[in-house]
């Protein structure tokens, strides 16, 4: 089992930053890949960003430039930077793992830009 706790959620005005970060715990020598999706009101989740193993990032169209996802195996984190925040982006984020197995969800940060 995986367990993530996520914190650095919060209320921003457009342009500004934040830093989500994920923690995860118990069976980390599992996860392969790392990741965040985003639920906005009355939609559904959609992908955010990944980072594999390797290091190799990948990101959905509307934040590449703008968002950047790293991981510290070490630590056992992924954080999310994300800069030149619009209110587009104000949604519930969650954090995700996977291992060959199975994907494991973080419990949401929220996320509020305000124009």
């Amino acid at each position: 089992q995986v367990r993530l706790v996520e914190s650095g959620g919060g209320l921003v005005q457009a342009g500004g930053s934040l830093r989500l970060s994920c923690a995860a715990s118990g069976s980390t020598f599992s996860i392969i890949g790392m990741g965040w999706y985003r639920q906005a009101p009355g939609k559904q989740r959609e992908y955010v960003a990944s980072i594999t193993s390797g290091g190799s990032a990948n990101y959905v169209d509307s934040v590449k430039g703008r968002f950047t996802i790293s991981r510290d195996d070490a630590e056992n984190t992924v954080s999310l930077q994300m800069n030149s925040l619009k209110p587009e982006d104000t949604a519930v984020y969650y954090c995700y793992v996977n291992t060959e197995f199975r994907y494991y969800w973080g419990q949401g940060t929220q996320v509020t830009v305000s124009s």
